[in-house]
């Protein structure tokens, strides 16, 4: 018989336990799949913020009207009916141009009738006069009583007042009929006209309004609310930029001019009037238009910087194991760095709506704020705080 060769032995030998080496197989099979999953379970994964580098700004928005800065409403001191005006909308007036005349024949009525009652005045005046010189003289020879003589005093004391009288009606009427010329107080821009040709003006309760006048169309303003929220990062000269609707590729520059002390309630919001210069020497802003105002408050160049969302955990020992008692994340943030956990100093710089600012020196690229572990929210992470350092206990 043949000798088999000693690799045919081998052969043989494990079919004849071949149930002995697969079992075998499959122990170490499994061995390596349940140290593999322990390892792999052992492994924390943790959400983590991006920290990036570049510019913040920290802005207050609001809206607002712009406004001539100085707008002068033109009324008549007079009644009666309008008959004629001399200008119209968008018209350039100076000071002293004529805008409107009122028909003066009730007025020019008035003045003539003060005039014959001052010059009968004045005639009774010059009566008076003779007749207490001749009961002077007389007097004085002895001829009538004192008696006399003080009444025809009185008169002409009397008469002399009843001339003053007269005089101030006379030129208060006069100036009442200058009044039915209306002319511009101010050199300026007529943007409202709001009485036509034949209308009858009333001004006997109140001075009715005929136009407005803007003074320096080149120099306009916003009166914009600021909620009491926000009123307290904003200063005087501060810069401010806004857009209008009629230009929306086109950015405005603008500065704080007031912020005025007298608050209103809008809507249960306590707000302020904050009042912005800006300069219209194009002539392209018009009174009226809603500008969309951003008040700029601070900025800061080429930082570091992260998301708010990663600022918001309380308490490190539920997401990090091994965390040293006295790092708090008010004052350290935990570092994501090259898959190990760093813990870093830092303070908080500018603050936005959506951004904050890290001041630390131990920052480099590519790092990442741990936020919490993967499987846990980041809420129950951030409200951490509210509970001790026993699972569920009271703080």
């Amino acid at each position: 018989m043949e000798k088999k060769s000693w690799f045919g032995r081998v052969i043989a030998r494990i079919w004849r336990h071949k149930w002995l080496w697969l079992c075998g197989v499959i122990v170490v099979l499994a061995g390596v799949f349940l140290f593999g999953s322990s390892s792999k379970s052992a492994r924390v994964e943790y959400v983590t913020v991006n920290i990036t580098r570049g510019n913040l700004r920290q802005v207050v928005t609001a809206t607002g009207e712009i406004s001539p800065v100085n707008t002068v409403s033109v009324g008549s001191q007079v009644s009666g009916t309008i008959e004629d005006i001399f200008v119209d909308f968008n018209s350039h007036v100076t000071k002293g141009q004529k805008l409107l005349k009122i028909e003066p024949s009730v007025l020019q009525a008035s003045v003539n009738e003060a005039e014959a009652a001052l010059d009968s005045a004045k005639s009774q005046l010059k009566l008076s006069k003779s007749d207490y010189e001749r009961n002077k003289t007389l007097y004085d020879s002895g001829y009538i009583a004192r008696a006399e003589m003080e009444q025809s005093q009185a008169n002409y004391e009397q008469a002399k007042q009843s001339v003053k009288r007269m005089q101030s009606q006379y030129d208060r009427a006069v100036t009442n009929l200058g009044y039915a010329t209306i002319t511009s107080p101010v050199e300026g821009t007529v943007i409202s006209r709001k009485v036509d040709k034949g209308q009858t003006v009333a001004a006997s309760f109140q001075t009715p309004d005929l136009f407005e006048i803007a003074e320096d169309l080149s120099k306009m303003q916003i009166e914009t609310s600021v909620s009491e929220a926000d009123i307290g990062v904003i200063k005087e000269k501060q810069k401010v930029t806004f857009t209008v609707d009629a230009y929306p590729t086109k950015t405005f520059d603008g500065t704080v001019r007031q912020i005025r002390l007298s608050p209103t309630t809008t809507s249960n919001v306590v707000v302020y009037t904050v009042v912005i210069d800006v300069d219209n020497t194009d002539m392209s802003l018009m009174p009226g238009m809603t500008a969309f105002v951003t008040i700029l408050v601070s900025e800061a160049f080429n930082v570091w910087k992260a998301q708010n969302a990663a600022f918001l955990v309380r308490n490190f020992k539920n997401i990090i194991e091994n965390t040293p008692e006295n790092v708090e994340p008010a004052n350290y943030l935990a570092i994501l760095r090259d898959n190990k956990v760093v813990f870093v100093k830092y303070a908080k710089g500018l603050v936005t709506a959506t951004e904050t600012q890290i001041v630390s020196d131990d920052i480099v690229a590519g790092d990442k704020i741990i936020v919490g572990r993967v499987g846990q929210s980041t809420s129950s992470a951030a409200t951490q705080s509210r509970r001790g350092n026993r699972p569920g206990g009271p703080m």
